[in-house]
């Protein structure tokens, strides 16, 4: 049996520059808690992902969903 791939979400955030993205990690603190390591990012469903993406959204950062692929 073949392992099928289902497509989850990373929070990916830019703050301008040439600094390292940030990724969401947690969305259940105030404030949203962010790591540079992407594989410590919160994978997850889309409109979880569109709602972090809404709940962060500031004048100096740039929040996008970006699509990864999870074994299932």
């Amino acid at each position: 049996m073949t392992p099928t791939n289902v497509t989850k979400f990373v929070v990916k955030v830019s703050r301008g520059g040439t600094r390292t993205p940030d990724y969401v990690e947690r969305i259940d603190r105030t404030p949203v808690q962010m790591t540079t390591n992407r594989k410590r990012a919160l994978v997850m469903g889309k409109f979880t992902a569109e709602d972090s993406v809404k709940s962060i959204q500031i004048s100096r950062c740039i929040p996008e969903s970006v699509p990864v692929q999870v074994g299932a």
